[in-house]
């Protein structure tokens, strides 16, 4: 297929996932990091296993633009986000995880409604894997005590996460 079949918005779509699987990558590679320096190595390893899932997810989305005869090209990476502990980037990593879920979902509905069904099923199975990853983490909250609730963290850590230094340590 080339470009000129594809319809603009799909190559819209296409970017913006670029731009969004590359800010995941650094996010989690920079959080792995992070977490290591704070002696987590367990977390360190499973921010480093995302970093490796979600550069697949863009080694697949750029080999998909090629093969549309597109040039990939990240729009803009999103800031690294950070936090005083592990349940602040986790709560923001699933933010992140739900901007991909909610534009694969989008660029899904969209690919059926111009019936471009190839374009469809590859953004389907991408958010199959978002969902999955989003699951993950919500999982691992859980495992953390949950989120809290919005604001909270501007305060301080509560007094679980003061209790257990997995779950919190400073920059």
């Amino acid at each position: 297929m080339s470009m000129d079949a594809v319809h603009p918005r799909v190559l819209g779509y296409l970017g913006r996932a670029l731009s969004l699987e590359l800010t995941a990558v650094q996010q989690y590679m920079t959080q792995a990091s992070l977490v290591g320096l704070w002696g987590d190595e367990a977390s360190a390893e499973r921010f480093r296993e995302e970093t490796v899932e979600e550069m697949q997810h863009a080694e697949r989305i750029v080999q998909h633009m090629l093969q549309l005869g597109v040039a990939p090209a990240a729009s803009q990476l999103q800031p690294v986000t950070h936090a005083p502990d592990l349940v602040g980037l986790l709560e923001q990593n699933a933010d992140l995880e739900q901007q991909l879920v909610d534009h694969y979902d989008e660029a899904t509905r969209f690919c059926r409604v111009i019936n471009d069904d190839a374009n469809g099923a590859f953004f389907q199975a991408l958010l199959e894997d978002e969902q999955h990853h989003s699951s993950d983490l919500e999982a691992w909250l859980q495992q953390l005590g949950g989120r809290r609730r919005r604001g909270y963290a501007r305060y301080g850590a509560s007094p679980a996460t003061r209790r257990d230094p997995r779950a919190r340590a400073s920059f």
